[in-house]
């Protein structure tokens, strides 16, 4: 079973922009959605963006639509999420899942079944 792996968290400046990767180890995405997800501080998880690999459809949070973008690169078997405009809001733990969930079901946490360990994202004033 595929094993997604997240990178390129770190601190920026409100206003700024950041760049996350979710590499595929152990397997392919072929066949999968990818699904970003946060989780702030004190709040429970919640749904970021989504992408379709077979064919590239993509899916948003309402809070970050417009500043973020969900992209994949099927020759190097991974994901991206540009962040751009960040917010403070937008402080929280970034996961990358795999997952087969249909289209209504995609902000669904639970159809996501592989996880990844996660990556800090703060965003400061």
């Amino acid at each position: 079973q595929v094993q997604p792996v997240e990178s390129g968290g770190g601190l920026v400046q409100a206003g700024g922009s950041l760049r996350l990767t979710c590499a595929a180890s152990g397997g392919s995405f072929n066949g999968y959605t990818v699904g970003w997800f946060r989780q702030a501080s004190g709040k429970e998880r919640e749904f970021v963006a989504a992408i379709r690999w077979s064919d590239g459809g993509t899916s948003y949070a309402d809070s970050v639509k417009g500043r973020f973008t969900v992209s994949r690169d099927r020759a190097k078997n991974t994901a991206y999420l540009q962040m751009s405009s960040l917010l403070q809001e937008d402080t929280a733990v970034y996961y990358c899942a795999t997952g087969r969930p249909i289209l209504s079901a995609r902000a669904d946490a639970n159809m996501y079944y592989s996880w990844g360990q996660g990556t800090q994202v703060t965003v400061s004033s």
